[in-house]
């Protein structure tokens, strides 16, 4: 789940990661209007992973994830430095693929779908970042194309009822993300109906029944399930005790997934802590679960960047 970056960004990015800030702006990739994305597991659990069928993918959407990762190191660049050249960097990028209609094209497969809903929710958190320093042509733009990018979202997202797992999540978070940037209510309605739904669907134990069916996998999808709902809680500024469940039932299992692997019956992937949007949960919630600082590269683009920079979207507990 890990972004690549494109040899074009090395400077920027490197100079980003060692200093903090930004020192060039690429010229904006090629805008991407189709993508044509592919499932890339192997079994009915969705737990195994195809290499070729997943090398595929990568390749089909790294033009995706190239530009999603540059857009967000130059916002997070401006908002720890202030330098107005790293916002016109992400807004410029961000602008060049609202004027040619960026992922507004063909979406071949549900997979492609995904894809767009994830940068969608990195773009509109990145965005948060820079939106102070965006000009009107800029704001009017770049949020006419993010409400485009949230509408087909929602479009999508309600023909395809049948499984609200951690997809329904995640197209939540895009959608309210939106919705905090743009100031368009129906947007931020949209993902606290969403918020309730997955609220609706935890468990007494904390687990997330969808989540349990991904045999091997389970625990790695209760934590990337969590990721979406706890930034949305804050987005949202809500306080849900299932969500507190939710969040300690995966932290035991990263501690020891006894737990889950009595629930699937197989052993689980684990991580060596729990992922650095804890420190997004962490801000927010009443009671913090943390007892250790965040991870110190505590990256993931589709979540506006770095998750130790508190987003300005984000409901702070105590701000």
């Amino acid at each position: 789940m890990q972004d690549t970056i494109c040899p074009a960004l090395a400077a920027l990015i490197l100079s980003t990661l060692v200093h903090g800030t930004a020192s060039a702006c690429e010229a904006p990739p090629p805008v991407v209007r189709d993508i044509d994305a592919n499932r890339y597991y192997s079994d009915k659990h969705n737990s195994i992973v195809d290499p070729v069928l997943k090398a595929r993918n990568e390749a089909a959407v790294k033009p995706v994830n190239e530009y999603l990762d540059g857009v967000a190191r130059a916002a997070n660049a401006w908002q720890r430095e202030r330098k107005p050249a790293d916002a016109q960097c992400a807004l410029g990028w961000l602008q060049a693929w609202a004027d040619g209609g960026g992922m507004l094209g063909t979406m071949t497969t549900n997979q492609s779908w995904y894809t767009r809903k994830w940068t969608l929710s990195g773009l509109a958190l990145s965005y948060a970042r820079v939106q102070a320093a965006a000009t009107p042509a800029q704001r009017q733009a770049i949020e006419a194309w993010l409400r485009r990018l949230a509408d087909l979202t929602i479009a999508h997202s309600d023909a395809h009822k049948g499984v609200r797992n951690n997809h329904y999540y995640w197209e939540g978070l895009a959608i309210t993300a939106t919705g905090a940037v743009t100031g368009e209510a129906r947007y931020l309605a949209w993902g606290r109906t969403m918020f309730d739904h997955a609220m609706g669907q935890i468990q007494a134990d904390g687990s997330l029944p969808l989540e349990v069916a991904r045999a091997g996998k389970a625990l790695s999808y209760h934590l990337y399930a969590a990721a979406p709902l706890v930034m949305v809680a804050s987005i949202l500024d809500l306080q849900h005790p299932k969500l507190d469940r939710l969040v300690r039932f995966s932290s035991a299992n990263v501690a020891d997934p006894s737990t889950l692997q009595q629930m699937t019956g197989v052993s689980q992937e684990k991580p060596s802590r729990m992922p650095g949007w804890i420190a997004i949960y962490d801000r927010h919630a009443t009671q913090p679960l943390s007892t250790e600082p965040p991870p110190a590269n505590n990256w993931d683009a589709r979540m506006g960047g770095d998750r130790s920079l508190p987003n300005p979207v984000e409901h702070v507990r105590g701000s």
